[in-house]
């Protein structure tokens, strides 16, 4: 059969089923299929999405060499493209300053770009040029290792939907700033900041993570939060000024989150030493200069568990149905009364998991067991618990007093899992014990897993 009487099906496909198949290949083979045959020279040319990494050239011993190459590549990409880019991805170590990055901003500037990903690798902070401020369609923006500096003319993303800055030096005022000049603003996540007191105005924002050094956080006006994952970390002197604050941290970061479905809490409170690099950077970024600091791994229980709680809750979580809490110190009242406040006006609460710490001591007096008298209602009843994972337990009286609580007060629960402390003495007669716990639930389970 002669060559021209075969049937090129793929090249007579409709255009957008074309770009829809040229944007799942890597950006290197895409700009091959140029060779195919004159119909395809420039098909890869209109592909609206743009990820650019280390595999788009081929790589040598030779670190210079390596950046040029990329440099031309990327550069001839967007040179020859039409129409319009919707996503612009960088992920590279090779740029970490490149003057180049500049221009290829400032031409994505002029195209209308609606996604933006900056990813470079370790070295000098790259600072992002002024032109950034000028998409205003943007709905996603991604920065890594960046150096944002918003320009007093700024008036907001208006189009942005998720923000993510890991690593970004940027001055106090400025996140709070633009995040509040992001009205439609609905994903968030804020990783390795330090010394950062941050007021958060979002109304449309939905899920939040933080994840950093946080010296105060108030979710001032969050309406619509449904997923909360945090962990934060401080210095010592910072950790003393919270426990002698008489604000109240849990109405100020849960008060106002009546939508609320997932809560994670995360990191450790203990004690650490901690290396910190001098970057030599203004203090008035959010970065500061530490050589050897002592940090506190502060649990976001501890966080709330500080300051004058004003009596009964303002508020009730009929959407939650998540509670995941790490490193809760069951020797710490204030804290279990925190995770208490949340189970009982948590009235769908389905799935708890809850690790203790590992800094649990067995107490030296004899503990206040009439506590759960006080503080749990006789009529209290989670109506919707179904799973409970409790680990890193280390059976001191508050911690059984606390499996026995829910035991009793779960009517449907149908699996409870508790894993003891790996050094942990005593194993057996914590189990022992935990079986002579009455069950409201008949079909309860109790699985104790030892590693």
């Amino acid at each position: 059969m002669d060559d021209e009487l075969i049937q090129d099906l793929i090249s007579d496909l409709p255009q957008s089923i074309i770009e829809s198949i040229l944007i799942r290949l890597p950006i290197q083979d895409a700009v091959r299929t140029s060779v195919l045959s004159s119909k395809w020279r420039y098909k890869w040319a209109t592909v609206t999405h743009l990820v650019f990494d280390n595999r788009c050239v081929a790589l040598s011993n030779d670190r210079s060499v390596d950046q040029a190459s990329l440099v031309k590549f990327i550069t001839r990409a967007l040179f020859l493209h039409q129409g319009p880019i919707h996503k612009f991805q960088l992920s590279t170590n090779y740029l970490q300053c490149s003057p180049d990055i500049d221009q290829w901003l400032l031409f994505l500037s002029r195209t209308d770009i609606k996604e933006l990903f900056l990813e470079l690798g370790d070295g000098e902070w790259f600072r992002v040029p002024s032109c950034l401020f000028n998409c205003k369609k943007l709905t996603r923006l991604e920065l890594f290792r960046c150096e944002l500096d918003p320009p007093p003319s700024f008036k907001g993303f208006l189009c942005l939907r998720s923000l993510n800055l890991h690593q970004v030096l940027v001055a106090p005022e400025a996140i709070e700033s633009l995040i509040s000049s992001c009205p439609l603003l609905e994903s968030m996540q804020l990783s390795y900041f330090d010394s950062l007191a941050l007021t958060i105005h979002a109304p449309n924002l939905k899920y939040l993570c933080l994840e950093g050094e946080f010296t105060d956080i108030c979710l001032k006006n969050t309406p619509l939060l449904v997923a909360i994952s945090v962990a934060m970390y401080m210095t010592e002197d910072v950790a003393e000024h919270f426990e002698q604050s008489s604000s109240c941290n849990f109405i100020k970061f849960l008060g106002g989150v009546p939508l609320l479905e997932k809560l994670v809490g995360h990191i450790y409170f203990t004690k650490v030493k901690y290396m910190i690099l001098d970057f030599g950077l203004s203090s008035c970024f959010s970065y500061v200069s530490l050589q050897h600091a002592f940090i506190y791994m502060f649990s976001i229980l501890k966080y709330l568990s500080i300051g004058d709680y004003p009596g009964r809750l303002p508020i009730t979580y009929s959407h939650l149905r998540v509670i995941e809490l790490y490193q809760v110190s069951f020797e710490d009242m204030n804290e279990i009364l925190v995770v208490l406040r949340l189970i009982l006006n948590s009235p769908n609460l389905k799935e708890l998991q809850i690790s203790g710490s590992p800094n649990t001591l067995p107490a030296i007096g004899a503990p206040d067991l009439d506590f759960w008298e006080k503080e749990c209602p006789s009529d209290c009843t989670l109506k919707r618990l179904r799973d409970v994972k409790m680990t890193d337990m280390s059976g001191v009286p508050h911690e059984m007093e606390f499996i026995k609580f829910l035991l009793a007060n779960s009517p449907v629960l149908e699996s409870m899992t508790i894993s003891p402390c790996v050094v942990m003495d005593g194993k057996v007669h914590m189990l022992i014990e935990l079986l002579r716990f009455r069950r409201a639930s008949p079909q309860a389970e109790i699985l104790f897993i030892q590693d």
